[in-house]
């Protein structure tokens, strides 16, 4: 397992997005599925950068793991922020129009669709979210 530790602020996506890039690199990851890996960094990520620790600033851990059978890695987000669950949050209407859809939802939304796993718990005072894709 990798880790990155860093500060939960927007201008560290990028950071972010590059650590898992340089691990996915090593594993021959398809460009489908680092597209949809990072889409759901910048979402995730960027959350808790901007709800987390409201006003304040905090920092992040950022993990990640390989699975052999079949080839997949977990990425998992953990803060010591406000306690919030997305996966709560009942899904967006998809089929309502932009005017009688509710704001916000969407990203989270996105994330449940496209990974292959996202399991949220908070436990000893941190918000630990992860998100699993198959590579194969």
């Amino acid at each position: 397992m990798k880790e990155l530790k860093l500060e939960a602020a927007i201008k560290n996506i990028e950071a972010v997005t590059d650590f898992v890039n340089a691990e996915l690199d090593q594993l021959n990851c398809s460009r489908k599925a680092r597209t949809q890996i990072s889409i759901a960094i910048d979402e995730l990520f960027g959350n808790i950068a901007r709800y987390a620790y409201t006003p304040d600033v905090g920092s992040a851990e950022v993990r990640f793991e390989v699975e052999e059978e079949p080839l997949s890695v977990i990425i998992t987000f953990i803060d010591n922020g406000k306690p919030f669950n997305p996966l709560k949050r009942a899904d967006p209407d998809t089929k309502a129009s932009a005017e009688e859809r509710e704001i916000g939802g969407l990203g989270i939304f996105w994330v449940k669709k496209a990974m292959d796993m996202v399991e949220y718990e908070y436990k000893d005072g941190q918000n630990i979210l992860k998100i699993k894709k198959k590579l194969t």
